[in-house]
């Protein structure tokens, strides 16, 4: 989660110099000629199951077009820094889901955990319509749209999770994500060519490398063994790093409004990782 929050601004970087759809396409399919050589060496001729494959599918389908979709247009209207801080609703969406859906028990202090995480959100989402500050209310809005397909993403790979072998699960799904992708890319491929420069190239390959492969890896090892309620809270640490990105690299503003923010995720991350009190023996 870590380094998804770094990759919000690296991905706004890309978004204002490339078409969106080209971006995810080529950040699939870089990913997929890492992940195919790691599957057949870690995994072997490993094959999922029709119910597995249609499951990869709609991952794809939410959790990498839908998400990626919301994240780079809203970010090409909205800051990094509050793109970041949009996506730390994830929690309270990936709770509620994996409650409804799911069907996993909660305990109270996640349910106030994912409360304080929307209230951040709310925040913002106040200041916005307010005029406040640089960021954008439609930005942001889209930037939620993304956040509720890759909610749908981290409840579809728990169902499956444990089925298939996590490298060759990534892979499925990096490889659907492009074929997905692939006739909204076609008409923006011209724009490849902007690539030559190293700098913009290697934002690409950053991209690619750790947000669709790395990052898909760790995720995968971790829904393993964590409940969904539970993982998707953890997504709090996304928002800290896309901070420190924003600000330190892109050279974006800390204001009153993002303070607030922060602080409820704060206090969002201890009310849910705090140890609980064992009875006694």
């Amino acid at each position: 989660m870590a380094l998804v929050g770094a990759n919000v601004g690296v991905a706004k970087l890309l978004a204002e110099a490339l078409p969106i759809p080209l971006i995810a396409c080529l950040r699939c399919a870089l990913a997929c000629l890492v992940l195919w050589p790691l599957a057949r060496a870690m995994d072997g001729r490993a094959r999922p199951s029709a119910a597995v494959l249609r499951n990869l599918f709609l991952q794809a389908l939410f959790g990498t077009a839908l998400y990626n979709a919301g994240l780079l247009a809203g970010l090409r209207l909205t800051t990094a820094l509050e793109g970041g801080l949009v996506l730390a609703t994830l929690p309270a969406v990936v709770a509620l889901g994996s409650a409804l859906w799911l069907r996993e028990r909660l305990r109270p202090r996640q349910w106030a955990a994912a409360a304080l995480a929307a209230g951040g959100m709310a925040a913002i989402t106040l200041a916005r319509l307010g005029g406040e500050g640089e960021g954008s209310a439609l930005g942001n809005l889209l930037v939620f749209a993304g956040v509720c397909g890759e909610a749908i993403y981290v409840l579809l790979a728990k169902r499956v999770a444990g089925q298939v072998p996590v490298v060759t699960a990534s892979l499925w799904m990096q490889a659907f994500s492009a074929l997905v992708l692939l006739p909204f890319a076609l008409p923006g491929i011209g724009a490849a060519a902007a690539l030559a420069e190293p700098a913009l190239g290697g934002l690409l390959a950053f991209h690619s490398l750790t947000a669709s492969v790395l990052c898909l890896l760790l995720w995968y090892a971790g829904l393993r063994r964590v409940p969904a309620g539970v993982a998707g809270v953890f997504t709090g640490f996304l928002p800290v790093s896309a901070a420190v990105t924003a600000v330190a690299v892109l050279g974006e503003a800390f204001g009153a409004v993002h303070a607030v923010g922060f602080a409820l995720m704060g206090a969002s991350l201890l009310l849910a990782t705090w140890p609980a009190r064992r009875p006694p023996a």
